[in-house]
């Protein structure tokens, strides 16, 4: 009995120290330079072979059906996401005073690719006709130029990044007054909720996602967000009435398909009524769902998605993940998403520059917060709001765009003080910085700010008094020295 008890006792002790030893191991590794770099790749690279899986398995039994040809819609998505990993290596080159330079330009352009979107869709609306005027074409969500689509709002949630960012950090202190952030910060946003939240509120969710996470890197006070809160909530409110004038999918005097949803959620009806109602959906992802158990039933083996899904290639994605690869497989999907977003919030506490600080907590809200509303949207704990699950989901504008700020996220990764000084101290080959991307700057050091030039004109009066009384301070301060008393000293 002694002996069996001893070998108890050391077997609980070997485990011990194998548990210490792992979590000794995992701090290792977490602790090197470029451990944020090396997390983010891994994560957003592995998510990304997971969802082209699964657009396939989602795909391939309808696009035989239909053409004959069962990657027709992986090899639209493949293109895609080679689009994707070129903008994913451009944007990891570049740092952080072009990023600040891209902001307005690129809001710009995602404000007024939104305004043309609104515009012809209310066109095609008030003539009953196409929404199309020569070669652009509106289809709700989507903006097509001749054979070119393309969705505004995916654009729009990077521009606010980087605008956002940029405008934040350079306020700095000054947040802390409500006039700071009133202009021009509030303004722009709200236009964006406005032209976003019209058509797409799923999205606009997103923006409020990626603009609390901004203000939360910011340090902006508790009760802003609080008003904050309150004003949103109003927003969404009114974005939700406006259905029932023709808003989004909806159409002037019938039925409010988002308050719809909204009643469905909060009051559930019997499964039998929701064959024909806005629940029907739902309740096809739950017995995907149910039907995948804990190990699925095998990849490319889900019947959910053959014409009973709506949309299982794209905002229902993770129903056909749950019917094929089971618990196991969802594990993984979010266990992939709470990694990347653990990374982007590692960035965004090692980087020294505010607008990186900033870029990087806003860019990690808006995925994780997405992916967030789409998982709960799917498996019922939030109403449904039809947002696709970033990197899995099918969607050229979405994919790509995601793949930018992940790209923007490493470019920042690199630039954590001790990654740059590891990678200084043992800089890659010549040919892999011209390739791949090229040394981050060290941090600490500054450009020296040229001398005063006589070219440049004469020092302005006030300055030149300001100098001069700081200089005569400081000569009293040294003439004094020591030889006072104790309490001049202490004066």
């Amino acid at each position: 009995m002694t002996a069996v008890t001893g070998r108890g006792d050391a077997e609980g002790a070997w485990r011990g120290l194998d548990a210490v030893g792992s979590l000794a191991a995992l701090r290792g590794l977490l602790s090197r330079p470029l451990a944020s770099y090396h997390l983010l790749l891994a994560s957003a690279g592995l998510l990304l072979l997971i969802g082209l899986t699964m657009v396939f398995s989602a795909t391939s039994v309808r696009d035989y059906a239909l053409g004959g040809n069962a990657s027709a819609s992986l090899t639209k998505q493949a293109i895609f996401a080679v689009i994707g990993i070129v903008a994913f290596w451009a944007c990891q080159r570049l740092p952080a005073r072009t990023y600040r330079a891209l902001g307005r330009p690129t809001l710009a352009v995602a404000v007024g690719l939104l305004v043309v979107l609104n515009l012809l869709v209310a066109y095609g609306r008030l003539t009953d006709g196409d929404a199309k005027i020569g070669p652009l074409e509106a289809q709700l969500l989507w903006l097509y130029v001749g054979e070119v689509s393309l969705q505004p709002s995916e654009l729009a949630k990077f521009a606010l990044v980087l605008w956002g960012a940029h405008v934040l950090a350079r306020k700095g202190a000054a947040l802390g007054w409500w006039r700071e952030l009133a202009t021009p910060l509030f303004p722009v946003v709200g236009l964006l909720f406005v032209l976003v939240g019209y058509n797409d509120l799923g999205s606009m969710l997103c923006l409020l996602a990626l603009v609390v996470g901004l203000l939360w890197a910011a340090g902006v006070r508790l009760r802003v967000f609080a008003a904050l809160s309150a004003i949103g909530l109003l927003g969404i409110g009114l974005l939700v009435a406006v259905a029932s004038l023709g808003a989004g999918s909806g159409v002037r005097g019938e039925e409010n398909y988002r308050l719809a949803r909204l009643t469905v959620f909060f009051n559930p009806p019997p499964l039998d009524g929701c064959k024909e109602q806005l629940c029907y959906q739902m309740v096809q992802a739950r017995y995907a769902i149910a039907n995948g158990g804990w190990f699925g039933t095998g990849l490319g083996q889900g019947r959910t998605k053959w014409a009973w899904l709506p949309a299982a290639e794209n905002d229902f994605i993770f129903a056909v993940i749950a019917e094929e690869l089971g618990v196991v497989g969802c594990a993984v999907i979010v266990t992939l998403f709470a990694v990347l977003g653990y990374t982007g919030l590692r960035i965004a506490r090692r980087v020294d520059d505010p607008f990186r600080r900033l870029a990087a907590a806003g860019a990690t809200a808006w995925l994780v917060g997405q992916a967030f509303i789409n998982i709960g949207g799917v498996i019922g704990l939030l109403p449904l709001t039809g947002v696709p699950l970033p990197f899995i989901s099918d969607g050229g504008s979405a994919l790509v765009v995601t793949l930018a700020a992940v790209g923007m996220l490493a470019s920042f990764a690199r630039a954590e003080p001790d990654a740059a000084r590891a990678l200084h101290a043992r800089p890659p080959a010549r040919w892999v910085r011209l390739v791949w991307a090229p040394l981050p700057p060290l941090p600490g050091r500054r450009r020296r700010s040229a001398p005063p030039s006589t070219a440049r004109g004469s020092v302005p009066q006030a300055r030149k008094r300001r100098r001069d009384d700081q200089a005569a301070s400081r000569g009293a301060r040294d003439s004094r020295g020591r030889s006072g008393s104790a309490s001049e000293r202490r004066r």
